[in-house]
């Protein structure tokens, strides 16, 4: 028996690792952003502050 690769499927395999990684490090800068920035990045505005500061809140990170 002779087992034959497709080079689709690897691709396609490629292609769903490089959207969870994606996914991954978005997640990531935005817990990064929400929850330990503390308006070092978030400096264009109180709005942008306050929302990453009620952010803190919902998700239960202790900021104060």
């Amino acid at each position: 028996m002779v087992y034959v690769s497709s080079p689709s499927k690897s691709v396609e395999s490629l292609g769903i690792v490089l959207i969870a990684v994606g996914v991954v490090l978005l997640a990531l800068l935005t817990l990064y952003l929400v929850g330990f920035d503390q308006g070092a990045i978030s400096r264009s505005g109180m709005y942008l502050h306050e929302l990453m500061h009620d952010g803190r809140h919902l998700l239960g990170v202790p900021c104060h």
